[in-house]
């Protein structure tokens, strides 16, 4: 301390020294220990001065599925994925399991309350749904992450770079069928907030804005409460015991399955592999240096054995099995499509206590062993080896371990594919028959939500759309239409307190097929659109080879025209026009063609069959609405099954303008597309549903009725929502086509039990099981069993009637 100063000044020096003997390399807070300089809002980080870096997340494929053939496809695939990277290009793996706790979870999956009169079903529904939440695992939530860096002067020169990168890999994931999107800033800080609070995974909340306004870093927002590094193997995470590992890769073969059954743990986990490309050139060299000091070793050997008065071609094991692995090595670099890599392999395993802790590093430890590897613990090294587990592209560790393409390539980070969204609107599916885990899907959420559900008779078909109907209508607000040639929708809809309209020639219950409102098309002109409805009726009412003739379709669409001309001059109930209107102007023409199309209409104006010859005299406005077309006769039906569609058009535009969803579900389907009139408009919906607030989902039994036409294809085109359940032999074949469906992946619709088969949602295919429990009351709603409801299609009549006789008052 220099003579001459104040107290106060040798105090101002005393506090200057004491922080500069701070800054040397140990990290003096939790936010220190965080090994990156800069975190950028478009997902770009300097790790350090020179190095950034980017990271993607990547979803899953079911490698575990596929056959055979499918899995050699996958690994060529993942082979030449791992040869895109050059030597310049240092990339990391990260797979991260967080367990959730069961509350929060359960929180996630059970239907809120509405303070309404069907609270009473929401509470069994999710009394239901917590019994199968418990035999899966659903409360472990599995990421993956692709994290790739290079160095660069500054930001300015990494980015375009990393850019570029960053496209070639989505592009080479895409071929493999693996979607991936990169993570911005916010994420990245999300992503590792996570691995800093396994215990409270959901408790991030940040934004850049905070950062001028708090004095605050990045770090600040993810750091746990601190970091304990003491121990010789274990650290600490806030409150959680952590212990990582390094994998010893030690076996000259490995399994394919390793990435998967460490991931299989449960508890929450992290398992890092870094990958550091070698330029070939180099690589080829050191194995030929290497190889040429074999050779040194082997002569030494040799004259050491001549020496001795042994055999001299008698050589130590270790040396022989060490140059002939390296020949083999230099053999695929040289002559194969194979690259070499430098591979560490990190696990950090957790527990809530030291307890739990050592149980899940012994079980990591057992899988490691079934591999032929070895798990060691990192001594002293523990923050070394947590920083390399963050997903920045950096390993303090430096444990390499050289090995070709293929070898490498046994790490394959696909597993099983899992189905579980959170959102709002998403709806219970069944359970994955590989993993046991709830399946929640949000229809909305796809490209084209349209649907279908497949299965032979008994497969529990209509139970699958009955359970899906239940859920949408207890947690959603949409409105459901139901178009029911059998009857068999009646309870539950009643029991949901909607509309059932029995459409047939004794019923008093009308509705319209002149209905219209002003939302009705989407251009200027509704009248246009609805002239195309009232010509595929009447094209069905005529009938023969060839339908109606041009004159007969341009009178009908004069006529149309004129009719509604009164009612959109004055939009009032009582000039809704009804079919006697089209009957009595077709009758107003002079053409003869216009007669013939009359007295056709004649029956279902003035004759026995006129119940269409009314207007609507029923509720269809209810939030859930049953059309029962079972006492239709064969002809009728198809006007029946005709006519609901273009109701549930009516209703789509009307809720179109109230931003409200319209679910239609249409059973025994094929029946709608054997007809060439019902079939194109089924087409029509499939199409134009999706923009204006509709999800349609046909229900059938019949698969080549949906491939019969080039036109009727295309509502296999337009439905991103498969449900396959129990398939015929020929059926499976088709679907397989037309699906791109594996051979693994049909046998789950092959003689499959009831409530069980293979969901296609977009781009995701997971085999499903759905047994639902039986001693419920809304199992006994929606079963079709005889033996289980005691209810026959006279006593589902009776009681329609009955309710049709309430509702008339």
């Amino acid at each position: 301390m220099p003579e001459g100063l104040t107290f106060a000044e040798r105090k101002k020096v005393k506090r200057i020294l004491e922080r500069v003997d701070r800054k040397d390399s140990v990290p003096r807070t939790a936010q220190e220990t965080i090994p990156f300089s800069r975190m950028f809002r478009d997902g770009v980080c300097r790790v350090t001065d020179g190095y950034y870096t980017k990271t993607l997340r990547f979803d899953d494929i079911n490698y575990s599925l596929a056959g055979e053939e499918d899995q050699k496809a996958i690994l060529r695939d993942w082979c030449a994925f791992l040869n895109f990277f050059d030597s310049s290009v240092e990339f990391q793996f990260s797979f991260l399991d967080t367990s959730m706790d069961r509350k929060a979870y359960e929180k996630r999956v059970r239907l809120k309350e509405r303070g309404d009169v069907f609270d009473p079903l929401r509470k069994e529904y999710s009394g239901i749904l917590m019994h199968q939440l418990a035999q899966g695992n659903n409360g472990i939530t599995r990421t993956k992450y692709l994290t790739f860096g290079i160095h660069a002067k500054d930001a300015n020169q990494a980015v375009p770079r990393l850019s570029h990168i960053q496209m070639d890999l989505m592009n080479n994931l895409r071929q493999m069928g693996v979607r991936a999107e990169p993570l911005d800033g916010a994420e990245r800080l999300q992503l590792m907030y996570r691995m800093f609070h396994m215990d409270d995974p959901e408790g991030f909340s940040f934004d850049w804005k905070w950062l001028p306004e708090s004095g605050l870093s990045v770090k600040d927002f993810i750091a746990p409460a601190s970091f304990t590094f003491g121990s010789r193997r274990i650290c600490e995470i806030g409150d959680m015991e952590c212990q990582v590992s390094l994998l010893q890769i030690t076996a000259p073969h490995m399994r394919d399955t390793v990435v998967k059954d460490f991931l299989d743990i449960q508890s929450s986990q992290i398992l890092t592999m870094h990958v550091q490309p070698v330029d070939q050139a180099a690589a080829i060299e050191k194995l030929k240096k290497t190889i040429t000091s074999l050779d040194a070793s082997k002569i030494q050997e040799q004259k050491r054995a001549v020496r001795s008065g042994y055999d001299m071609d008698i050589l130590p094991t270790s040396l022989v099995s060490t140059d002939n692995g390296a020949k083999f090595v230099l053999e695929q670099l040289e002559s194969q499509n194979e690259r070499f890599f430098l591979v560490t392999v990190l696990i950090v395993t957790t527990g809530k206590d030291k307890e739990e802790l050592a149980t899940n590093v012994l079980q990591a430890k057992s899988i490691a062993q079934q591999h032929n590897c070895s798990l060691l613990p990192l001594d002293y090294l523990q923050e070394d080896g947590l920083m390399s587990s963050l997903p920045l592209a950096m390993n303090r560790v430096e444990n390499w371990r050289g090995l070709t393409t293929g070898a490498t390539s046994m790490f394959v980070p696909f597993t099983t594919q899992e189905l579980f969204q959170t959102s709002p609107d998403a709806v219970y599916c069944g359970l994955n028959a590989l993993s046991a885990n709830m399946i929640l899907a949000d229809r909305k959420l796809l490209k084209n939500p349209n649907g279908l559900i497949l299965g032979t008779p008994g497969s529990g078909k209509s139970f699958a759309a009955k359970r899906e109907i239940y859920n949408v209508f207890l947690a959603t607000d949409d409105d459901i239409i139901i178009c029911d040639p059998e009857a068999e929708y009646i309870s539950l809809v009643n029991s949901l307190k909607g509309q059932v309209i029995r459409v047939s020639p004794t019923s008093s219950q009308y509705i319209n097929p002149m209905d219209i409102n002003g939302n009705y098309s989407e251009e200027d002109d509704p009248i246009a659109l609805k002239a195309d409805f009232i010509l595929s009726f009447c094209e069905l009412i005529v009938g023969g080879r060839e339908g109606l003739q041009p004159v007969e379709r341009t009178v009908i669409d004069r006529c149309v025209h004129r009719i509604y001309s009164r009612y959109f001059e004055n939009p009032i109930p009582e000039n809704m026009p009804v079919l006697g209107d089209l009957y009595e102007a077709l009758l107003e023409q002079e053409e003869k063609e216009a007669k013939r199309v009359a007295t056709a209409l004649e029956i279902y104006v003035k004759g026995s069959l006129n119940l269409f010859n009314h207007r609507t005299n029923v509720d269809i406005t209810n939030r859930i609405v049953c059309y029962d077309i079972r006492d239709l006769g064969k002809q009728m039906r198809k006007l029946g099954m005709l006519i609901v569609q273009d109701q549930v058009w009516n209703r789509v535009t009307v809720n179109r303008y109230r931003k409200k969803t319209t679910r239609y579900y249409i059973d025994e389907f094929h029946l709608l597309l054997r007809e060439q009139q019902t079939a194109a408009y089924s087409v029509e919906i499939w199409k134009r549903f999706r923009k204006w607030g509709g999800i349609p989902t046909g229900i059938t039994q019949n698969v080549k009725d949906l491939l019969s036409s080039q036109e009727v294809e295309n509502i296999f085109d337009n439905s991103d929502f498969i449900y396959l359940l129990n398939q015929a032999p020929g059926d499976r074949v088709i679907l397989a086509k037309e699906l791109g469906i594996s051979k693994n992946q049909i046998s789950y619709v092959k003689q499959a039990g009831e409530g069980s088969g293979l969901l296609l949602y977009g781009g995701v295919i997971i085999p499903f099981k759905d047994e639902f429990p039986k001693d419920t009351e809304m199992y006994r709603i929606m079963t079709t069993k005889l033996s289980e409801t005691g209810n026959g299609p006279e006593e589902v009549t009776d009681r329609a009637e009955k309710q049709e006789e309430k509702q008339n008052g």
